[in-house]
Order: C-alpha cells, then sequence, then structure tokens
C-alpha cells in the first residue's frame, strides 16, 4: 500500500493527458491530486517542507496537508477551499499529464468552465460520506452535465472517503447506480467508477487491499491507459487570424502574412483556402514558423499563412479549406451556461467573442431551461405565462438553449464537431465581465 513510483526520464514524443477534478464542496479534490503528485515523485522536497510548516495545515502533526499543494491563494489555504483553478503537471513513464484542480463552489462554477473547455478527461468527485444513499450533490450533477456539455470524452467517477466507511461494498454499490442514471439523464456515454481515499492513497496510484470486491484499475493506472486523441487533425482546417503581418511594403519583396494558430485540420501549401466569412479564395504559397518555412501544418501548430494574392484579410477572420462547407450566418442556436451575478437581461447587447472575432450580440429568445435538480429542460412553451418568464430568466450558474443575434456574419460549426468554432464566450460590456460562456447546437 505504501509503494510509489520512482522518478521518470520523460520523452518529448511523451503522450499528454489533459484532466480536471470536479465535484461539490469537500468531496476532497485538491487532495486528490496532491496525493498524484506525491506518490508520483511530482513533489519537490521544498515543497514538502513549505506545506508542513503552514499555519493552515489541517492534518495530524506527521501528515503532509497534500491539499495545499494545489490550493495556493491565501483565501485559499485559510478557508480551506478551491477558488480559482490551479494548473500542475506531472509524469510516469507512460504519459504526461496536466491537470486542472477545479474549485467546488457554486459561486466559481466559471472557473470550473474554464478548466473543463480544453480537458480530455474529468475526474468527477463524490464524497461517499455524504452519499451513502445514494443522493448525489447539486454540483457533481452540474459538473456532469456542464463535462458532457463541453464534450469531454471519458469521465472518470472517483467515489472518495470510503475510508470513513470502513469502505463499504453497499454503499459504493448505490452510489455507482445514481450515477449511472444521472449520466443517462445528461448524455454520459461511458464512464468509470473507482472507490478510493484520496488522504490515504487507497487506489489512487497502486490497488488498494482494503476493497477485495473492487477489480478495476487505480486511479493512475486507468489515467495512464485513456486512449489520446489527436487534436483535430483528422478534422476540417480552422484557423482564427489573430495578427496581420505586414512589412516591407516600400519593396517589391514585401511580405504579408495571416498569423494564428491552426484548431483544426491541416494546411498544405498550394493548398486552395477559403477566407470567411468574405468568402474570398486564394492559394497557400508559404507557411511560415518563427524560424523557417515548412510545407504543411496541423492542429496546434502556430503559423503565418501567406497567400498567393492579395486579399482583404482581418483580425477575426476564419480561414478553411475551399471545399468545404461552413455556415456562415447572423443568427444561430446554442446552449449557454450563465456565468455573471447579473442575471441574463434580453434587452442588453453584450459582446460574443468567437476565437479572435468580437462582435455585438443580442439574446433574442431563452427557449429552455434545464432543471440541475430534475436533470431535464424546461421548455417556455411548457408553461404558464408566469413560469414562462421565470424561464427566460438566466441567473448565475443556470443553463439554458436560446436564440442569438449577432451584428456581423459568423462562421460557424456545431460544438459537437469542430469546438474552436462551435464555442464563444458573452462579455459584459459595462463591466468587462464574461458573462457567459456558449456552445453552438
Amino acid at each position: 500500500m505504501n509503494a510509489v513510483h520512482e522518478p521518470w526520464a520523460v520523452t518529448a514524443d511523451t503522450q499528454v493527458l489533459r484532466f480536471i477534478t470536479a465535484g461539490s464542496v469537500d468531496d476532497g479534490k485538491s487532495t486528490l491530486i496532491g496525493r498524484l503528485l506525491f506518490d508520483s515523485k511530482g513533489v519537490f522536497a521544498d515543497q514538502l517542507e513549505a506545506i508542513s510548516r503552514s499555519k493552515y495545515k489541517r492534518v495530524q502533526a506527521d501528515e503532509p496537508d497534500l491539499a495545499l499543494l494545489t490550493d495556493g491563494l491565501e483565501a485559499e489555504r485559510e478557508q480551506g477551499i478551491t477558488i480559482d483553478v490551479a494548473y500542475r503537471y506531472f509524469a510516469t513513464p507512460q504519459r504526461k499529464f496536466i491537470v486542472a484542480d477545479a474549485p467546488g463552489h457554486e459561486q466559481y462554477t466559471r472557473n470550473m468552465v474554464t478548466g473543463a473547455s480544453t480537458a480530455q478527461a474529468a475526474i468527477i468527485l463524490v464524497d461517499a460520506s455524504k452519499a451513502q444513499d445514494g443522493e448525489l450533490l447539486v454540483q457533481t450533477r452540474r459538473h456532469s452535465t456542464l463535462a458532457a456539455l463541453l464534450g469531454i470524452r471519458h469521465i472518470i467517477v472517483a467515489v472518495n472517503k470510503m475510508d470513513l466507511l470502513g469502505w463499504d461494498q453497499k454503499v459504493f454499490e448505490r452510489i455507482r447506480e445514481s450515477y449511472a442514471k444521472l449520466a443517462q439523464k445528461v448524455g454520459i456515454k461511458d464512464f468509470h467508477v473507482i472507490p478510493i481515499s484520496a488522504l490515504k492513497g487507497d487506489n489512487v496510484v497502486v490497488r488498494s487491499d482494503n476493497t477485495p470486491w473492487y477489480q478495476g484499475p487505480s486511479l493512475l493506472s486507468l489515467l495512464e491507459q485513456l486512449p489520446v486523441a489527436e487534436q483535430g487533425i483528422d478534422g476540417p482546417a480552422r484557423l482564427f487570424v489573430q495578427w496581420v503581418i505586414r512589412h516591407g511594403g516600400e519593396s517589391q519583396e514585401d511580405f504579408r502574412g495571416y498569423a494564428g494558430q491552426l484548431a483544426s485540420g491541416t494546411l498544405n501549401v498550394g493548398e486552395e483556402i477559403r477566407v470567411l466569412p468574405s468568402g474570398n479564395v486564394a492559394r497557400v504559397a508559404r507557411l511560415v514558423t518563427f524560424d523557417r518555412d515548412i510545407p504543411r501544418a496541423q492542429a496546434g501548430d502556430s503559423v503565418t499563412v501567406v497567400l498567393d494574392r492579395d486579399i482583404d484579410v482581418s483580425r477575426g477572420d476564419l480561414i478553411v479549406n475551399a471545399g468545404q462547407s461552413v455556415r456562415v450566418a447572423n443568427s444561430f442556436d446554442a446552449e449557454i451556461c450563465w456565468l455573471d451575478q447579473e442575471a441574463l437581461n434580453p434587452a442588453r447587447q453584450y459582446w460574443l467573442k468567437q476565437g479572435t472575432r468580437l462582435t455585438k450580440v443580442r439574446i433574442r429568445t431563452v427557449h429552455a431551461k434545464r432543471d440541475i435538480h430534475e436533470l431535464r429542460e424546461t421548455s417556455t412553451t411548457e408553461r404558464p405565462d408566469a413560469e414562462a418568464r421565470a424561464v427566460q430568466q438566466l441567473a448565475m450558474n443556470d443553463i439554458g438553449r436560446v436564440s442569438l443575434q449577432t451584428r456581423d456574419a459568423l462562421a460557424l460549426d456545431s460544438y459537437a464537431e469542430v469546438a474552436s468554432t462551435g464555442s464563444f464566450i458573452l462579455i459584459d460590456p459595462a463591466s468587462h465581465q464574461t458573462a457567459a460562456a456558449g456552445m453552438v447546437l
């Protein structure tokens, strides 16, 4: 039970898995990440010494408070909660990991959405001592719903603090059955359930002798085995122009290029491309990185595209393969999670940011609001007038299906197909706060 991994040699081509820990308050998310870091030798001696001296330590004198490895803010350590998303890195011989520790408080749901937006897997923690009868907490439901909406492929349910219940198999089975019902309702097709003790380390890095009735892998073994999909290389080419580079305009060898990161697909020298929303067509003359020309760029590459002729291309425009059909529209439907303390005001305009494109937008209609308790949508057409008006009001952390009208035309994909052009945020023009995160339907 005390076995730990030895330090590793990690090569440049080792696969990387990005995952997030989520769930309700005090489920043990920060402690779990601390345990993974500690047992995988991802913690320096001076870090352990520093947390052992912390005045906010909440464990026995001879044990390190592993939660302090991720809770770095003074307010987090003082209150014993996670407020902001903390990113940590560690590695094993099989894989490198980037882990985001998301806050559990409802007030900080926006931070969970931020961390989950780039995650390939999610660990949803459930405090077994609070869910002995199988009743899952509201934040567990909300975070699971958001993970499903964001298209996170791999969901791991870590049933934590099983040691407080004497490793009761019946409690574990009740929680697993409850989560199976939740997964079916929110659209999670596949998930894994593991009984753990983040504090003691049972089933985190190695299998525990306390769970002879559990035949699955440890949490770290499962994370090492999850398939990691390439970053959209097989998808359609999508590159938002971030910067127009122009110099040497007075000479015959003047340079004009359009810099950005290829979010999905590939681009090749000589390939015909289309610029949206204008629809102008040209060919790729060069693909330039910071130190050389390359014949081909793929998803994840930051590159400057030089075209064979001069056309109007500005920051926020989208470069796609010429043969691909992409919807360009001013109105569309989306699922949004409202993140601002100020409730949605349908009479107001907001800023919409999609990639590097910024435009004014108005929410024309709220069609339905998702009930986190009942796990179903409440439609405006199903309710009497008074209740329909209530559905139209999206408050902080509400999830709703809406219709939007933008000032400028946008190139749109459904979020399920291409996340880069299917996602956006809404910004309050007065406070400059992020008002909502949205996914195009």
